[in-house]
This record gives structure tokens, sequence and C-alpha cells, in this order.
């Protein structure tokens, strides 16, 4: 497709977002690269884009870390896909204590890719056993900590991190802030800042590791999942035809776990395997200033010393 009518598109915003991009967009797309010999440590497989993306993780060649908080779910998956080479590791990413024990068993000079695709709405305000409301919780910290400790023990240069955000981003500025009361939360406002701040941190890293691994956050578009369907079901129901299959979400997943020269340059937020713009309407930029402070109180958060 040209970069002017995918332009033409990406402004238009449903358009891109909907199978319709996807559809106008990938008969350019060229076959994904083979993952053979690499190791990639999967969250969230167990539905949706996670299901699809271990599938396509599977097909090519990928030795695949499942990484879910049901042993049960996660066996299914393994029966239900022909997946190879696998390992189960069962931990719930939104507790600090699971997060930890989970980077002391993994080998963090064998991550090839790492996709934090574990995720969700929450209908009603809660937090988890660490204090942290649950969105900020599985969203961010969890993510944000795996990361850190997998830095920490070795992850190598060569390494690719992929955060599976949301186009609702745009509509939130970053923040930690916790809606404490319950008559004033608002799920959407809490999952868009939440994946806010995973761009925001895939930016800092790629500042403060400019020779690798390689992060990138990236926007599977609209598309049909068990999550969509019980957090946003009248969404869904507008929606209907227009949302993308799974494995049409998934697409950018695989491509950015081994593609070339498109992604030489770190550090983007990706939808349809080309590189989009981070902010749309100014009120959401950070300032430097406010950019340092979410990274602090992140690493707070996650109980570490540094960030």
């Amino acid at each position: 497709m040209q970069a002017s009518v995918d332009n033409l598109i990406d402004r238009l915003v449903a358009p891109s977002f909907s199978r319709i991009g996807y559809a106008l967009r990938s008969p350019g797309f060229e076959p994904l690269p083979r993952l053979d010999g690499r190791t990639v440590v999967l969250t969230g497989p167990t539905s949706g884009i996670g299901k699809a993306a271990a599938a396509g993780f599977a097909e090519l060649g990928a030795s695949l870390v499942l990484v879910g908080r049901n042993r049960g779910r996660l066996e299914a998956v393994v029966r239900e896909l022909d997946l190879g080479s696998y390992r189960i590791e069962v931990a719930d990413l939104s507790s600090l204590s699971d997060v930890r024990a989970l980077a002391d068993r993994l080998d963090a000079s064998m991550v090839d890719v790492l996709v934090h695709n574990a995720g969700a709405m929450f209908a009603e305000h809660g937090r988890t056993s660490d204090g942290i409301e649950r969105t900020l919780a599985l969203n961010l910290v969890g993510p944000y900590l795996l990361t850190e400790r997998l830095l920490l023990d070795g992850l190598t240069a060569d390494a690719r991190v992929v955060l599976v955000s949301s186009g609702g981003m745009y509509a939130a500025r970053v923040s930690l802030e916790d809606q404490r009361r319950a008559d004033g939360y608002r799920p959407a406002l809490a999952y868009a800042r939440a994946k806010r701040g995973q761009v925001v941190l895939v930016e800092a890293w790629t500042s403060r590791y400019p020779a690798g691994p390689s992060f990138h956050a990236m926007h599977p578009g609209w598309v049909d999942t068990p999550g969509v369907e019980t957090s946003l079901p009248r969404f869904r129901q507008l929606a209907g035809p227009a949302l993308r299959t799974p494995a049409e979400g998934a697409d950018t997943i695989l491509w950015l776990a081994g593609a070339g020269e498109p992604v030489a340059e770190p550090g983007g937020f990706w939808l349809d395997r080309r590189r989009r713009a981070t902010h749309r309407i100014p009120r959401t930029r950070e300032s430097e200033d406010e950019r340092a402070d979410f990274i602090l109180g992140l690493a707070g958060l996650a109980g570490i010393g540094h960030a």
C-alpha cells in the first residue's frame, strides 16, 4: 500500500483500527520471518490475541515459554495447539511476588523475545495484595518488574521486548493515579493510562539501553476477543463485523519478534507493521520531568531501587 493511502487511513482511526485497515495493508506484507532456535516468553497465551500469537510463534519454529495464572488453561492451549517445543510457567502477572519468582525461574540469557500480552480491563475498582490498583498492576507494573529483573539477570542486547498496548492510549496522559473511590472509578480511563504508560516505558527503556535489547509497543487494532466481549460488550455489538480476528491482531507481534531492517530503530509504537505516531492530541504529551517522575513512581510501585 502506498504510504499516502496508509496515512489517510491512519488519520481516519476507525478504518485503520478495524479489519478494514488490516485487509488493505496486509496484501503488501512479506512472509513472517522464521524463528527456529529462538525462545519466546509469551504472557497471556490462553485466549484471544495471546492464543493466536502462541499458534503463530509455534508455526514459525520458536520455542515457547507460556506464562499464565491458570495451569489448567495453559495445558488446554498446549493440547489444542501444535506447539512443538514449549514450557509452562504459572504466575499471576499482577502479583509482585509471582513476578519475582517467575524471573528467578527464567534464564534471562536464553530469552530471545519477551512478549507482554497479558492484560485486562476491570469493571470494578480493586487492589492486589500488594496494594496496587489491579489494572495498573497487571498491565504495567508486572511487565515493568519482569523486564527489569531480566535486564538485571542478563537479557542480551539481541533480545526483543514487545508490549501489547492499545489505541485507547491515544486518549490518555501518562499517570500512576489510583482512582480510589468506587464511585469515581472509570475502567476505560484506568486501562488507557496503563497502556499509555507502556508506550512511555518503551521509550524510556530505549533511551536507557541504546545498544539493545530493542523495545517496542504495538497496537493490535480492534480485535474480537473474550476480553472485549466481557469488558466492552456495547462496543463489540456496535463494531461487529469490523472487528479483527485474533490472528490479524497478533500479526505485528510475530513480525516484531523477527523482522530485520524495519525495526532496526527501536522504541516505536506499531500498527500493521508500520511505526505510528504516539500522540494524536497535544494534551496527552508529557514533559521530561513528568516522564522521569513516572519512571521513578513505577520503580517504587514495583519495589525496585532503580529506574
